[in-house]
């Protein structure tokens, strides 16, 4: 029993060692996601306030500093600046927590939320930095929670692996158990075969994702600042992106393990750099540009815009071209690509 144990055992190993492109992933994903994120995360702390400072269009066109100005509080270097033109659009930041306090230095005025914590010790510093006292204006609004922040990312990485495995992963296995080779000689054409993979998992993936935020609505209450209809039409576009994606993966692969490789290779980069878990914002200039590149960053920020901000069609059109564009992409690199066949 020994003899044949150690026979199985030793055959195991070596298929393993004598796949390369699976032996070579194994050893360069854990060293791809440690360097990524040393990447991510490099640089220096983010600051602990946010404040918005009131600058008009035609001042910020001239601004040529780096600095938002020369009054003693807008030099505070523990204090994240950022010059907002559309006053309006910044109070509804302070309303909503975003943004810790609104100062325009021009009018000497700024505006706090009334239950901000932050915004109470910054107000403590702007008084002591000014030599003539501001006027305070008040805002109200509750702050946004952390699940109500987490739940699109935790619905839309869920939907990335389902589109991704479920798409990808599947059709590597019918190439691999000689499924599609038999498909191949009945009259069905790769465009057919792929449309019907393609439909069969938008509904599926819909159907769950629309069933699970619902039931968790009923108990958690997300809060929902625009469109239910419109929020259900950006998850459609990112869910075809993602899954047409999968098809790309998948297109001549005939390995499940340089499969499942390939699609962890994919989706490991969508997980920590679009938005899912923590925001990108403050992180390093390439790594910003990379999770634009992923579609995922697009669904991530249109749904946040519409659940949390209250964003219409108009103010997530660029993410839905991104996705749509994706999509086409994504669709016709793996119609040219798929062999009913592996190499």
């Amino acid at each position: 029993m020994m003899r044949r144990f150690l026979a199985l055992l030793q055959a195991r190993n070596m298929e393993f060692l004598r796949d390369k492109s699976s032996l070579g992933w194994n050893v360069a994903f854990p060293i791809l996601l440690v360097f990524g994120l040393a990447a991510i995360f490099s640089g220096d702390s983010r600051p602990m306030f946010r404040v918005s400072v009131l600058t008009t269009p035609a001042e910020l066109a001239k601004k040529t500093d780096s600095g938002p100005g020369e009054h003693r509080f807008l030099q505070d270097p523990f204090i994240q600046f950022t010059e907002v033109s559309d006053q309006q659009l910044a109070i509804g930041d302070v309303r909503l927590h975003k943004s810790d306090l609104l100062f325009d230095p021009t009018s000497n005025h700024y505006w706090i939320n009334l239950s901000s914590e932050k915004g109470h010790h910054l107000e403590a510093i702007l008084l002591g930095a000014s030599s003539t006292s501001p006027q305070r204006l008040e805002v109200s609004g509750d702050p946004v929670r952390l699940i109500d922040w987490l739940m699109p990312g935790i619905l839309g990485m869920n939907m990335m692996f389902s589109c991704l495995f479920g798409v990808g992963y599947i059709v590597v296995r019918y190439r691999k158990s000689g499924f599609l080779k038999r498909l191949n000689a009945t009259p069905t054409r790769a465009v057919e075969f792929l449309a019907a993979q393609i439909l069969s998992r938008l509904l599926l993936i819909m159907a769950l994702t629309v069933a699970v935020f619902i039931g968790t609505n009923l108990f958690l209450g997300f809060r929902m600042e625009g469109s239910y209809w419109l929020l259900f039409v950006t998850a459609c576009l990112g869910a075809m992106a993602l899954i047409s994606m999968g098809l790309v993966v998948s297109a001549r692969v005939s390995s499940e393990e340089l499969a499942g490789g390939l699609l962890n290779f994919v989706t490991w980069p969508m997980m920590v750099l679009s938005d899912v878990w923590f925001s990108m914002e403050g992180s390093h200039p390439v790594m910003v540009a990379i999770s634009k590149a992923l579609p995922l960053t697009h669904l991530m920020q249109a749904s946040r815009a519409i659940m949390l901000d209250g964003a219409g069609l108009a103010e997530i059109m660029p993410n839905l071209i991104v996705l749509a564009t994706m999509t086409l992409v994504f669709l016709g690199l793996g119609s040219w690509w798929f062999r009913w066949q592996g190499d």
